[in-house]
């Protein structure tokens, strides 16, 4: 009996030590030790190269435990004296992170089948999922908020598929800033095979790479490279308002570390909620519809010029799309939650009238600019009507599609695109940013210019239609 259990355990004790020499293989290479382990008179034995060592079990297991964990750290190591000479500032960033500090190593984030320049594509595609065990309620709260639905907004455009790919899957236009957005498993496989596998990951466009830096996530410079330039120039409303100008002096010591100075993430993300939801949404556009008749009347025009609505007013298929990617909120009680949110936030500077108080003027400088659209889109939309300008084949109706952006087919057409994607976000989006040159200036003077240039082509088009 005893020597059966011997026998059992040696049996054992030699699939543990296969393992370990698979494991260890597989982290270091082919240079390893060549050991067997043996029970023999109650003593368990290991041959190495060089001769023979007596083990207690006891003893055995401690070298087993130590033999892992020096291949885990080798593994680490091995990275790190290989990347130096390739990548070597990968390794200096990884270096001041806290994941380093912490015993999160590259094996942890990239799995461990990638150990030589040959088996690169054996590295473990980046996903939020990645870094979910550790941080599972930020992980729980952008699944749950509008960036995850970055790149399937993308492709929800009309015309996307007709931009360089280069701009889109190779993040040199739409997809740069929409590649935080997450994607299934197919789109990854996709991507891989398209752009070589980069850029796969949603985290670091905040938290780049390699530090993960909370701190570099939570100044405002985090988000300046999406939120600039045409359609949502939130950088350059927020660092010229008054709020940022006084963050700014605070970031630079200008002013005490201790002075009032929200930020973008003070606002759009309270308490660290990555969700980073608004009230109305990126197209300002919501449900229900507005008790104000002549509003009601000029959203569903807008919400006709999205494709959202058919000439008759009855919804699209393009309606599922918009509700699905979280630009528009279409309850009162979704749209009440994210505004309540927001007077809290603004409560620890201001009073709470104060702070309803310029929201609802936000409110109102949509309902102006609604205005203004409505009467482009539907001087445009006469024209389709009379048969000035002809349906294009790629279009459901004959009416402008204002989510074909530089694609329209005609200058009117690009001019109202201009008026609803440029200049009708400004007059919005500056009132609600504190920025009143934004809000005058660049938005709502734009948007009146945009309605005489189109009253104007309009009567052009009629004349040449005569002749």
């Amino acid at each position: 009996m005893k020597c059966n259990h011997r026998i059992k355990i040696h049996c054992c004790l030699a699939i543990f030590v296969d393992l370990i020499k698979k494991a260890i293989a597989r982290l270091l290479g082919d240079h390893i030790l060549n050991f067997k382990a043996f029970c023999y008179n109650g003593q368990y034995r290991i041959i190495k190269e060089g001769g023979t060592m007596k083990l207690s079990f006891v003893r055995l297991l401690f070298v087993i435990a130590a033999v892992i964990f020096c291949a885990s750290h080798a593994s680490a190591e091995t990275c790190v004296d290989c990347h130096k000479k390739i990548t070597p500032s990968i390794v200096t960033d990884w270096e001041l992170s806290k994941h380093s500090k912490t015993g999160v190593d590259c094996a942890t984030c990239h799995g461990d089948k990638h150990t030589t320049a040959y088996d690169v594509a054996n590295v473990r595609p980046q996903s939020p999922d990645v870094c979910s065990p550790c941080h599972a309620n930020q992980v729980t709260q952008i699944k749950g908020g509008k960036h995850a639905l970055a790149w399937v907004a993308q492709w929800a455009m009309p015309s996307a598929h007709w931009q360089p790919m280069t701009l889109m899957e190779g993040k040199k236009g739409c997809g740069g800033c929409h590649r935080i957005g997450l994607k299934s498993d197919e789109e990854v496989k996709g991507l891989k095979e398209k752009s070589g596998g980069f850029g796969l990951a949603s985290c670091d466009v905040c938290h780049t790479r390699h530090t993960f830096s909370v701190k570099e996530a939570s100044q405002p410079q985090a988000c300046q490279t999406c939120h600039m330039g045409i359609d949502h120039p939130q950088w350059e409303m927020f660092s010229s308002s008054k709020h940022g100008v006084r963050f700014l002096l605070k970031q630079n010591g200008t002013l005490p570390e201790t002075t009032a100075a929200p930020t973008c993430q003070t606002c759009h993300m309270q308490e660290g909620n990555h969700a980073v939801r608004t009230a109305w949404g990126f197209l300002a556009v919501r449900l229900p519809m507005p008790d104000d008749k002549q509003w009601a009347a000029d959203r569903a025009t807008i919400l006709q010029g999205l494709g959202v609505l058919d000439p008759q007013g009855n919804p699209t298929d393009r309606l599922a799309v918009v509700k699905a990617a979280d630009v528009v909120r279409v309850t009162q009680e979704d749209w009440q939650k994210e505004r309540d949110k927001m007077v809290k936030t603004c409560n620890q500077c201001h009073s709470v009238n104060f702070a309803k108080a310029e929201l609802e003027k936000g409110d109102q400088m949509i309902r102006e600019a609604d205005r203004l659209m409505a009467e482009g889109i539907r001087i445009v939309g006469d024209l389709y009507k009379d048969g000035i300008l002809k349906k294009p084949m790629k279009y459901t109706h004959a009416r402008a599609d204002l989510l074909t952006f530089h694609d329209a087919p005609t200058v009117i057409e690009q001019k109202l695109f201009l008026m609803f994607l440029k200049h009708r976000m400004r007059t919005f989006q500056g009132a609600f940013h504190a920025n009143p040159d934004y809000a005058l200036w660049y938005g709502w003077s734009e948007m009146v210019r945009d309605v005489t240039e189109i009253k104007e082509r309009a009567a052009e088009l009629r004349e040449r239609a005569k002749k």
